[in-house]
């Protein structure tokens, strides 16, 4: 087996030296496999003494504490952004500093630990030796950047300090007699190099042979024979996780645990761990994931995205959302107030309020009171006095708490270094010094947050999944392995290595190379299969395209699909029945032209939107769309036509020039200033010459302008009660009629085709809109008109008058008397389902029309 034949060879190696299993090391390639080993020792010697199992990171760590110091690379973000920036100012890339950083950063990550394999006092003479390799290459030529990253990153770790040169002092020599390294699928540099500083005294095993033998299984299963190998292509990524998460699940229901769930796509990975999750398995996770996706790290980083000076509304209310700030009324009052008035940013919102303060005193006092949370946090400072602010603004907006009570941001307050005391170690790094915008700041800690694994305790026992790197499947002893991503994208023979490193280059400095790590691959491949039970998965398309299995999965062979392991469900169908609520209890006082016409359409949507009052919110970053358009060009000729009304003319360029001075107010008023309103405007002049030319035509047939945006209100008395009719008439004239006779016109401005607006027309009655405020009109016997004016943006503007509408306006009322006394009588609400207005409802949700019998 092949725990004890490493294990056997390293007590042999201990009795030929006459060393004390206590005074030796074993160091292995990965931490998951010290509990492993010290298991597995003890069935082999279960008396005496054991030998220490580490790796070289852990063995560290226990000696000494280290602390960099100076311009030494840590291995943490935190320090080593601000060290590296001021390495590329030193040398002379002050401008560049912000492009090449990040690469010096990946430099100096895959560089630390091959020098760090090398003696402290030998280090100097290395560094000759690379830097001859490194030299000048690319200098004066396109890629002089890349040069210059390289041989800054090689100096930079060839000079620091690292927390694992004490492995190589004399007072840890003399306390280890003997030192084993159970090597894994790649070499480790500093094992290797510790090895080398023991001589005789060290033996070095490979802990995977191709010819190693199958770990032995776990308890309570059994199975003879080779390995098992079940195949199961899938047809795309959904069904590929569904797939794998049965088979997990059949696993763990058979008894087959542990269960090794190997991750070779994170998004995949995180999809099957959700249907997992949802069947009541939770997986172990020795992957860990981006500390940044955290809830906590979202809870740190809104607040400083929300302290910006050009803070978006919706980021605010992100901010608020987090924290306990505000009372729930208040913020959802807020919300409303900033949705309602089209707020984008939040100076916006605080210079409308500073304006007229009274109008909105509930409003305006929480602005005050977020305001408060955010200006200390608006002045530039150095870093030490950013962690402090940070950490006094969490604490005062409630979040530290809550942080210090997750596991995630308890490591954000640490990564970040905000908790007192922890700022200090910063307090030497170069740069840290200098003056810091919020946005430099917020860059910062979004960038520490990115490059930080987070990875939860697990506190539930033997776990029976464990998800972990295809790697650290060696020397584990689990009885299934199911290996979703087995494609050709996702499983390559070959991957890619890392940097930009010519090969030379990777030779001298003993970075991986393709041939190394096809090695590598092909070795944790062939462990992989040695499980009892494999199932192996991949997708057949992906984005459209067709996708192959996996080289590795293809060299297996032909063979046959494995059967689905997931069991089918009979669900009976169960349809919902139309419903029909009841309105009676649910009295309307004011009726709109709008809210009748959805009562004509569909009863439910007027139950749900205008009785129970269900509305939609409006969206802060909307893009400028045909309803924005409309609302602009009604403040357009609003503005314009008062505007003529003070001043009269008849001159064409005067009106032209104030009809601009009309649509440029109305911009700024509505803030549609920006790009997206770009294709609008661009056929402004087409449209104001078209309209232009048909206000002449209009004056000139006796019609003058009288209002516009009336607020009109008129009683209607019911068999039961009575209901206000309320609306907004887009602008009332003075028209001359039959007879000589003036007579008031209402309009009704339209921006959609001409052939809709003739098609309201010809609906007759059943067109609400011109009737609805025909009937707003306070004396019911004075002659009327009313009219559709379809302002068409291709400079044709239309009038489009209803004939008899005082006959529809009586036709209309009658017809409001008689549905509402229905629904005072307890008349339902159904809900139709019918038509094109079903498309565009808000409510389609809440009627279930999809599900219907």
């Amino acid at each position: 087996m092949l725990w004890v034949q490493a294990l056997q060879a390293v007590r042999a190696h201990l009795q030929a030296r006459g060393a004390h299993p206590a005074r030796c090391m074993v160091l292995l390639p990965y931490a998951q496999l010290m509990g492993e080993a010290q298991r597995q020792w003890a069935l082999l010697c279960p008396e005496g003494f054991a030998p220490r199992f580490e790796t070289t990171r852990n063995w560290a760590q226990r000696l000494i504490g280290f602390m960099p110091q100076g311009l030494d690379y840590a291995q943490d973000q935190a320090r080593d952004r601000f060290t590296g920036a001021a390495l590329l100012e030193k040398a002379g890339l002050a401008l560049q500093r912000e492009m090449l950083l990040p690469a010096l950063l990946d430099a100096a990550a895959q560089l630390a630990p091959l020098a760090a394999a090398v003696p402290p006092e030998a280090r100097s003479a290395w560094l000759e030796q690379q830097r001859a390799v490194v030299g000048l290459a690319g200098e004066g030529s396109a890629l002089r950047y890349e040069a210059a990253v390289a041989r800054l990153a090689l100096e930079w770790v060839a000079a620091s300090h690292h927390a694992t040169d004490v492995l190589f002092t004399p007072a840890v020599r003399a306390e280890v007699d003997a030192i084993v390294l159970l090597q894994g699928f790649q070499p480790d540099a500093l094992a290797t190099s510790l090895c080398a500083a023991w001589g005789e005294a060290a033996l070095v095993l490979p802990l995977w042979r191709a010819d190693s033998p199958p770990l032995p299984l776990g308890e309570g299963w059994s199975e003879g024979g080779s390995p098992h190998i079940a195949r199961h292509p899938a047809q795309d990524a959904e069904d590929e996780a569904q797939r794998a998460a049965a088979c997990v699940i059949a696993h763990v229901q058979a008894g087959r645990t542990p269960v090794a769930l190997a991750s070779t796509d994170r998004a995949l990975v995180r999809r099957i761990t959700a249907l997992l999750q949802g069947a009541g398995i939770v997986p172990k996770d020795e992957n860990g994931w981006t500390l940044s996706t955290t809830r906590a790290a979202a809870w740190v980083m809104t607040l400083l995205r929300a302290a910006a000076w050009d803070a978006r509304s919706d980021a605010v209310l992100d901010w608020l959302k987090a924290v306990p700030a505000l009372s729930a009324p208040d913020q959802g009052a807020l919300e409303r107030w900033l949705r309602r008035n089209t707020l984008q940013t939040w100076a916006s919102a605080v210079q409308r309020l500073a304006e007229h303060p009274e109008r909105q005193p509930q409003i305006a006092a929480s602005a005050a009171q977020i305001e408060a949370l955010r200006q200390p946090l608006a002045a530039a400072r150095p870093l030490a006095a950013w962690l402090a602010s940070l950490r006094q603004q969490l604490q005062a907006s409630g979040q530290w708490t809550a942080l210090l009570q997750d596991d995630a941001g308890a490591r954000v307050l640490l990564e970040l270094h905000l908790h007192e005391g922890l700022d200090e170690d910063l307090a030497d790094v170069e740069g840290a010094a200098r003056k810091l915008s919020l946005q430099d700041f917020t860059h910062w800690a979004d960038q520490v947050l990115e490059a930080t694994r987070f990875k939860p305790d697990w506190e539930g026992g033997e776990p029976a999944v464990v998800l972990l790197p295809l790697a650290q499947l060696l020397a584990r002893p689990f009885v299934a392995l199911v290996l979703p991503g087995c494609d050709e994208k996702r499983l390559q023979t070959a991957p890619e290595p890392p940097g930009a490193w010519t090969a030379a280059q990777r030779a001298s400095l003993g970075l991986p190379t393709r041939a190394s790590l096809e090695l590598a691959q092909r070795a944790a491949w062939a462990c992989a299969l040695q499980a009892p039970q494999v199932d192996l998965l991949w997708r057949a398309s992906e984005g459209g395209e067709p996708l192959l299995a996996s080289p590795l999965v293809l060299a297996l062979g032909p063979g046959t699909a494995a059967p689905d392991t997931r069991v089918p469900r009979a669900i009976t169908p169960s349809p919902v029945a139309r419903p029909q609520p009841l309105g009676a209890q649910l009295p309307l006082a004011q009726l709109s032209a709008t809210a009748y016409t959805d009562l004509r359409q569909c009863p439910y949507r007027f139950y749900a939107q205008r009785l129970l009052g269900l509305q939609d919110q409006d969206e802060l970053e909307a893009e400028v769309d045909k309803r924005d358009f409309g609302t602009w060009l009604h403040a357009v000729l609003q503005r314009f036509h008062q505007a003529l009304l003070a001043a009269p003319t008849q001159d064409a360029t005067t009106r032209t020039q104030m009809m601009d001075t009309a649509a440029e107010a109305a911009r700024e008023q509505l803030g549609l200033s920006g790009s997206d309103f770009l294709p609008y405007a661009s056929g402004w002049p087409q449209l104001r010459a078209g309209y232009l030319q048909w206000l002449d035509k209009h004056e000139a047939a006796g019609a003058q302008f009288a209002q516009a945006e009336v607020q009109a209100s008129q009683g209607l008395a019911l068999a039961h009660g009575s209901l206000e009719l309320v609306g907004t008439l887009d602008r009332i004239d003075e028209a001359t009629g039959e007879g000589g006779r003036s007579s008031p016109l209402v309009i009704d401005y339209k921006t959609e085709s001409d052939s809709k607006t003739k098609a309201r027309i010809a609906d007759g009655a059943e067109d609400v809109q011109l009737a609805f405020y025909a009937a707003l009109q306070a004396d019911p016997n004075q002659p009327l008109r009313a009219a559709y004016v379809n302002v068409g943006e291709r400079g044709e503007t239309k009038t489009h008058e209803a004939q008899g509408v005082a006959a529809l306006r009586d036709a209309l009322l009658a017809g409001i008397r008689q549905d509402f006394d229905r629904i005072t009588q307890g008349a339902p609400l159904p809900a139709l389902g019918e038509g094109s207005v079903c498309d565009w409802c808000a409510v389609r949700g809440l009627c279930r029309k999809d599900f219907w019998a």
